[in-house]
Parts: C-alpha cells; structure tokens; sequence
C-alpha cells in the first residue's frame, strides 16, 4: 500500500518491446555454413589432423582447477629434447612448441614426453614433391594406408579410480578401528619416554 501524500504510481509500458528482441532466426543456416566450412578448411589442410597441431597434457591453475586436466599451448623445450625432436623441426610435423612453459613436476614431464613418442612412432610424413623423398618421409606403403584424423588426435582423459569389491571376513568384523586409534594415540604419547626407560634398563644391565 502506498504511504504518505505521494502521487499515485502508474506503470509506463507503452516502450515498445518489439523493436528491442533480438531473434536469432538465422542459427540452423549459420549450422550448415560452420560445417560446410570445417569440411572445406579439412580438404585444404588434407593429410593434416583437423584439430590443429598435438597439444601437452598440462594443470590447470590456481587452487580451484588444478586437479584437472586440459590440453596446453604448446610442449616445453626439455620435454622435445627428452623426446629426441628437435626443437625447429617439431612445428613442421604438427607439434605445439611454447618456448616458455617450464615442467615443474617428474610425473608431467614424463607423462608428455610418453605422448609425444606415441605420436611420433605413429606419425606419416608426406614428402613436400611426391616424386623426391628426403630423410624422416614415410615410405609409399604407409602413405597409401595413411588416412586424415577428423576428430582430436589422442584426446585428454583421466581414468576414473576403480572400486575392488572384497569379501567381507569374520577378523574385518571384529576389528575395532576405535580402540586401535586409542591404543596407536598412546603408544605414540608414551615413545620416549618409553625409549629412555628401557635405555636406562639396558644400561643398569651392563653394570
């Protein structure tokens, strides 16, 4: 209820609406265009992966995502020497190369040089002039069997940790997890002074 000698409240609607909806009638043949052009970009690319170059496994940042995983802009200067890919030759087979990342952990560079082998042992290398082959072209056979990737190319993803199902035995039942703690608790609050006693029995022995 309106309080006070104010003027009585009337509602402006006469805005015309109309003229401020944006439509969007134009999406399934903005669908088509999206796709007629991925097709046309994968037969100018042809035999090149159609996702674009191999990317590293990395983290990401800060507290809130580091436990997942995505892919990187490009694979670290140690992780190509430890691959044995020279550095100014990996962007010319279709490997991602960042100057600047550092490898902060074992497991992550380990892990990226495991997938930059993979993909080397199964790579093809089309000759620049089908007539003249240099060293590191694939031979004829393998470029006949060769086919494009139209998808990602050794896609990222975390394995889901297994759950082991186990029979449940009669010592499980009668295992107190409670006591155990307490008895544990103790005997880690008594150590020392434990350890001195019997240091001190030890030493009243050998006089």
């Amino acid at each position: 209820m309106v309080k006070h000698n104010n003027v009585v409240p009337n509602g402006h609607f006469k805005k015309h609406w109309q003229n401020y909806v944006r439509t969007w009638f134009n999406q399934p043949a903005r669908k088509v265009r999206r796709r007629i052009a991925r097709t046309k970009k994968a037969v100018k690319i042809f035999p090149r992966p159609v996702a674009g170059p191999l990317r590293p496994i990395v983290h990401g940042q800060t507290l809130k995502y580091n436990m997942k995983l995505r892919a990187g802009r490009g694979f670290s200067l140690e992780e190509l020497k430890a691959a044995g890919i020279p550095k100014k030759l990996a962007p010319t087979i279709g490997i991602a190369v960042d100057h600047r990342r550092k490898n902060r952990s074992l497991e992550g560079l380990q892990a990226n040089v495991q997938r930059l082998k993979t993909y080397k042992a199964n790579l093809v290398v089309f000759p620049r002039r089908p007539s003249k082959f240099k060293v590191g072209d694939s031979g004829p056979e393998e470029l006949v069997n060769a086919s494009q990737v139209l998808d990602k190319y050794m896609a990222i993803t975390r394995e889901k940790p297994g759950v082991e199902m186990v029979k449940i035995t009669e010592e499980m039942k009668s295992f107190k997890a409670y006591d155990k703690l307490r008895i544990e608790r103790t005997n880690k609050r008594h150590f020392g002074a434990r350890l001195k006693k019997a240091a001190e029995a030890e030493k009243e022995e050998k006089k």
